[in-house]
């Protein structure tokens, strides 16, 4: 059981070597073909001027910015994979990130992208959203590698949170190629209530002997949020766990490019320590 293609979202960002450290090493691991993508984003004239700067030269200067920033990711993309003997592609595409991702992830395996950093000084940063609408648009999962890049190697030691959910069931679906050859996978349970439709009568049981049937190296750990945000739950958790990536599903939906995410979606999402493979 192995993701076969693997994408992965290569803006110019100064966040981008550490994103391909995890996409590299993943690809190695399951023997995929590595696809970068270069999303260039179409040039938008200004709507209101004041006759100073003309257009022309508007335009010639973001040609000359966006053959620039194509340049350097395509060259952190080719640095990254050398010596690799890793089968790989190189996409430049032109669009909207989000769009485009949605559309190239839909013929992949699994998608790389990187958490927003407010910090990006970069004219070609990706939207804020970025994250979450591709987990949610492109019907494959998606690993988000924090903008504070990783310490350890991804897929070691996971935590899977659990709520017996559709989107739960479908994030544990997708990331079961990393669960299967984990050192060690916890289901996490916040607040479980027993019921015939959720949890059952032992909160847990029922995943674990799913996995454990697998080959998955599974434990259970339950716990209660109280008046804390489940997301700060999980993520001091994971802290405690020393946990190298949180398998989750991605609660909300996305209406006229509006997200409207879960609070613990939305606290992963913008705190996240470790990577995070949502699946909606």
């Amino acid at each position: 059981m192995n993701y076969k293609t693997i994408v992965v979202h290569c803006d110019a960002g100064s966040k981008l070597a550490e994103r391909l450290v995890v996409a590299v090493d993943l690809a190695q691991r399951h023997r995929a073909h590595l696809v970068g993508v270069h999303v260039q984003t179409p040039f938008v004239a200004p709507i209101f001027s004041d006759g100073v700067v003309r257009v022309d030269v508007l335009l010639d200067a973001y040609k000359t910015a966006a053959a620039a920033a194509h340049d350097q990711a395509e060259a952190t993309f080719t640095t990254a994979i050398k010596g690799s003997e890793l089968s790989t592609e190189w996409r430049r595409v032109e669009g909207y990130p989000e769009e485009e991702l949605t559309v190239q992830g839909r013929y992949a395996d699994l998608v790389i992208v990187g958490q927003t950093d407010p910090d990006e000084l970069s004219p070609f940063r990706m939207p804020p959203d970025l994250p979450e609408v591709t987990a949610i648009s492109n019907g494959r999962p998606t690993l988000v590698v924090p903008h504070i890049g990783v310490r350890s190697k991804v897929g070691k030691s996971v935590m899977l949170c659990w709520n017996a959910s559709r989107e739960s069931a479908r994030a544990a679906t997708e990331a079961l190629p990393i669960m299967v050859s984990a050192e060690r996978v916890i289901v996490l349970i916040v607040d479980p209530r027993t019921s015939v439709s959720e949890h059952g009568p032992e909160p847990g049981a029922d995943v674990a002997s799913w996995l454990a049937r697998h080959g998955v190296k599974v434990s259970v750990r339950r716990d209660v949020a109280t008046d804390a945000d489940v997301g700060k739950v999980i993520l001091s958790r994971a802290s405690d766990y020393k946990i190298d990536l949180i398998v989750m599903g991605l609660y909300g939906h996305s209406r006229m490019r509006e997200i409207i995410l879960g609070g613990a979606s939305r606290t992963l999402l913008s705190s996240m320590t470790v990577p995070v493979l949502m699946a909606h």
